[in-house]
């Protein structure tokens, strides 16, 4: 599965902690905010979001964009500290 994460961070201290773990369970730093991995497990997946949930805020912005996922774009985002699903027909 192809997974691409977008990070907009509220402060300095979130985006340090939040690239440590990014960077610990495989991703790539494409540019500042934006992180890549084609070799990620849907298991690790979760996990990591877990990771992510503990260490951020409700002024965060997550975004994942996984694919595919029953083939479709599932787009995965953090809102005020709840996780919401967006699927994508192609």
């Amino acid at each position: 599965m192809f997974v691409a994460l977008a990070c907009d961070f509220s402060n300095e201290d979130h985006r340090k902690d939040a690239e440590q773990i990014i960077l610990q369970y495989g991703f790539s730093r494409i540019m500042e905010n934006l992180f890549e991995s084609s070799t990620i497990s849907e298991a690790y997946l979760t996990r990591l979001k877990h990771d992510l949930d503990r260490i951020t805020d409700s002024y965060d912005s997550l975004r994942f964009y996984q694919y595919p996922v029953e083939n479709t774009l599932a787009i995965t985002y953090l809102k005020e500290k709840k996780w919401r699903r967006l699927i994508v027909r192609l």
